[in-house]
């Protein structure tokens, strides 16, 4: 069975920290696959802010997510506050990726994730051109 490889860019520009919470755990209590898409979620919506921009407005156009991919590499538990390191690239006229590397509270990688963000403008129901202050602002060191 192939498993999904991601790999990182070498330098990340933002990093968010998350706080597990209770609920973000499964049965097997640590934190679910589905916790962790909220978790880069998070992450996103606060690496837009700290660039003045939110996922209906990012330089005058919508994102949205066009896919997503999430590398397991450890357990995550309650108590943790992941450092969520992201950087976007691969910018196209449409779009650009957004990577993530979460580390736990002793630095250890545990997860790596992948999403693609597509301009978007919601009144025509199109997608746009990305513009050229998103791609300087996102993309900086």
């Amino acid at each position: 069975m192939s498993r999904i490889k991601i790999s990182l860019p070498e330098q990340f520009s933002f990093t968010a920290n998350i706080p597990i919470r209770i609920t973000d755990l499964n049965y097997g209590n640590h934190v679910g696959n589905d916790a962790v898409l909220s978790i880069i979620h998070e992450a996103r919506m606060q690496f837009l802010s700290h660039n003045a921009y939110t996922e209906l407005n990012c330089g005058g156009v919508g994102l949205i997510m066009s896919d997503v991919g999430i590398e397991f590499k450890k357990e995550i538990f309650y108590g943790d506050v992941l450092a969520v390191q992201i950087a976007a690239v691969h910018f196209s006229s449409v779009g650009f990726d957004l990577f993530y590397r979460l580390l736990n509270k002793e630095n250890i990688v545990v997860a790596h994730a992948k999403t693609g963000m597509i301009c978007y403008d919601y009144s025509r129901k199109k997608m746009a051109h990305v513009p050229d202050e998103v791609k300087e602002k996102l993309s900086a060191k």
